[in-house]
């Protein structure tokens, strides 16, 4: 043993002798070499619109820790909030390239497929009971195929939202109340068409960029679910929240396409089981906080604005079926249809 440890000893003095450029190849060999030894197989990342307290963000938080855990560090996921990776449009076009991986996204897909339209359209469903009605549909199965088949992003699931209402400084509860006011909007046709419909002037936006425009008046309302409203601070600038309902819709936590079937089989399996898991984690968060944020959204000075829900949609609905191609016109009666079994 003393043998041993004088080897050492002298070995170690050799290595101090010798020349700087020496030390620093052995030290950063001998770093290389561990790092690459911790390397995950996969390092995932995700783009989110929503911020770090929004139950999306928080529901891909719990999905990284178990997916790490599960998968012994051989799949590591960070998540980005509040756009900081990219806009929405964007980070699906940055998956479709491979740059990042996972997002969460719905009625925006439908700049490239058609039929995703169904998943966020104007005065379309009433309630969550139409919404699961329609994810279960034929239509709904439809809808994630032409996802993965068109665009090369896989579903892995749905978070529910809330329906959408409309936030604004004056009080909103007829079509007639909304002449010339400039709403903000996502990037999706239907909004556009349905607002205008109602006398507004949409104007489509990034999420991130919402607040400022608001506070700057570079536009004067804007409409969102409840978290939304709150993740966004809007509480801050706008005075009231107007009971709209106008869309009863839900977003998919997604992944390209071809970053999942770079998984070995053993993975994917668990990937899934964790998507599972996640889905199921989110909507527990979900259920818990509605009645929540709405008082917290009173507390912090909104009002809530009772509206004539009939008078809007009957307003829009004309434009908005008009707007459908043919296809998209049989599609829409079919869904009136399911609302009736």
């Amino acid at each position: 043993m003393k043998y041993l440890t004088k080897l050492f000893y002298q070995f170690l003095n050799c290595i101090l002798k010798a020349k700087g450029v020496f030390i620093i190849t052995l030290l950063s060999f001998l770093f290389l070499q561990c790092d690459k030894k911790h390397e995950p197989e996969f390092h995932l990342r995700a783009s989110l619109l929503v911020n770090e307290n929004h139950t999306w963000f928080q529901a891909f938080e719990y999905f990284s820790e178990i997916l790490e855990e599960r998968t012994n560090g051989r799949i590591i996921l960070e998540n980005y909030h509040s756009e900081q990776l990219a806009k929405e449009l964007e980070a699906i076009r940055l998956i479709r390239a491979g740059v990042i991986d996972m997002t969460t996204t719905g009625s925006p897909l439908s700049n490239w497929v058609e039929v995703l339209t169904f998943c966020e359209l104007p005065f379309l469903l009433r309630d969550s009971t139409d919404m699961r009605q329609l994810i279960n549909s034929d239509i709904g199965k439809r809808m994630e195929q032409e996802m993965m088949d068109k665009v090369g992003l896989r579903p892995l699931g749905v978070f529910p939202r809330s329906p959408r209402h409309l936030t604004s400084n004056r009080p909103i509860k007829h079509p007639d109340d909304l002449k010339g006011l400039i709403v903000r909007v996502p990037n999706v046709p239907s909004f556009v068409i349905a607002w205008e419909a109602l006398g507004a002037k949409p104007t489509p936006m990034a999420f991130s960029e919402v607040f400022t425009s608001l506070q700057q008046g570079t536009v004067e309302g804007q409409e969102n679910p409840f978290a939304m409203i709150k993740a966004g601070g809007f509480y801050e600038v706008q005075k009231y929240l107007n009971l709209t309902s106008h869309v009863v819709s839900w977003t998919y936590p997604v992944i390209g396409e071809k970053q999942f079937q770079a998984f070995p089989d053993d993975l994917k399996e668990i990937f899934l089981k964790a998507i599972d898991d996640m889905v199921k984690y989110e909507h527990e968060l979900f259920l818990e906080s509605q009645q929540k944020i709405i008082g917290e959204l009173e507390d912090a000075g909104m009002t809530m604005v009772e509206v004539n829900k009939d008078a809007f949609g009957e307003a829009a609905r004309a434009s908005i079926y008009k707007s459908l191609s043919p296809e998209m016109q049989n599609i829409y009666n079919d869904i009136l249809k399911l609302r009736k079994e």
